[in-house]
């Protein structure tokens, strides 16, 4: 039985060919950076809000699509390949396969956001990022990859079928989760906002720029802390309930 220090290490190397393989790339530029820059366009164009709130959704969108940009077609792509079941014959178990997958897309997401912070920093000088941002970006990224190897647990072999599931879910999160409207505006949608690991991140984020927010900032880190936990779970049974089906 390896133990958890070498089946980490194994997570690690995954994580590190994940990044060489997937990350950097086209699809993922346009997924994770282009959509979620259009959006912001589209969302601020004509429009009269504070620059705050602007900034704001950008950075949760950024995030949020970043993240969830490549993970979860990683394992429809290496089960058409083969590649996913030539892993499992190795000695590494099946939880510390997903974690790879998600410290590589957690890696990715937090490069994107430290570089939109430095930008911020350089060229908005108004604006502080406040440091409980940092680390709650980095459980943030968790909590989303996650959600993402979620929904790659159905056992196909082709990737466009898992996109699909995938925007589907993730564009009702955008609007759902105070990205482009507060949660307070949102009359009685606001409880399907509860649901969202994203409500709490956007929650954060306000904290860090204007000081205020709907929840403590801890509250807000442990919720996506707990989220992350949950939905980690989640995607390791899922994973392992179509294992069979897969191949």
């Amino acid at each position: 039985m390896i133990n958890i220090k070498e089946q980490l290490k194994r997570s690690m190397a995954i994580a590190k060919k994940n990044l060489s393989i997937y990350y950097f790339r086209g699809p993922v530029i346009i997924q994770g950076l282009l959509i979620p820059a259009f959006l912001f366009i589209s969302f601020s164009f004509k429009r009269n809000s504070p620059a705050v709130l602007l900034v704001s959704s950008l950075i949760g969108m950024a995030l949020f699509f970043a993240v969830s940009a490549i993970t979860p077609v990683i394992a429809p792509w290496e089960t058409r390949m083969k590649t996913f079941e030539r892993l499992l014959t190795s000695p590494i178990s099946l939880w510390a396969i997903i974690l790879g997958d998600i410290i590589a897309s957690v890696l990715f997401g937090f490069f994107i956001v430290s570089a939109i912070f430095l930008i911020l920093s350089l060229f908005v000088p108004s604006i502080h990022i406040h440091p409980l941002l940092y680390f709650g970006s980095l459980i943030a990224s968790f909590a989303f990859s996650s959600l993402s190897v979620l929904i790659s647990a159905p056992p196909a072999d082709k990737p466009s079928d898992i996109m699909v599931i995938s925007t589907l879910l993730k564009f009702p999160l955008l609007f759902i989760s105070g990205v482009f409207v507060p949660i307070t505006d949102l009359s009685g949608w606001h409880l399907l906002s509860l649901l969202s690991p994203l409500t709490y991140y956007m929650d954060l984020i306000r904290f860090s720029l204007q000081g205020s927010s709907l929840m403590s900032p801890f509250v807000n880190i442990l919720i996506l802390f707990i989220f992350s936990l949950l939905l980690f779970r989640l995607a390791v049974f899922w994973h392992q309930k179509s294992l069979k089906k897969r191949f």
